[in-house]
């Protein structure tokens, strides 16, 4: 039987969406970025909308790997949480997406970031 939890290595979040847009596909597009990759949203979507438009997870949990894609959608759970590229953390169901927005969806790319910046000697 496979193990319920994925294993402690860097696996790469499944590109399937989780999400379709079946209305609202009028609003003016834009471009965002998830773990370097350039992607596309529309003006008004959520951080979390444009995300699992494009991929199954919003990010995975600091405490076991596992994939996140959000439990309550309304700002209550704190299971959307996200960070930016600079370290930033957002919640991801109440943040608007905005044009040239980078996010990352694994903590270890952010804490590997900020490692490298302690290891040049640069303040954070």
């Amino acid at each position: 039987m496979p193990p319920i939890l994925p294993s402690n290595q860097a696996t790469a979040p499944r590109r399937e969406p989780q999400f379709i847009r079946v209305a609202e596909t009028r609003r003016e597009p834009l471009h965002f970025f998830i773990d370097g990759r350039e992607v596309a949203a529309l003006q008004g979507d959520t951080l979390l909308t444009a995300v699992l438009m494009q991929q199954r997870r919003v990010r995975e949990s600091e405490f076991s790997g596992a994939p996140r894609a959000g439990f309550c959608l309304i700002g209550a759970c704190q299971d959307c949480w996200m960070r930016t590229e600079d370290g930033r953390r957002v919640r991801a169901c109440s943040t608007l997406v905005t044009e040239g927005m980078r996010v990352l969806t694994r903590v270890a790319a952010v804490e590997s970031d900020a490692g490298a910046a302690d290891a040049s000697g640069d303040a954070r």
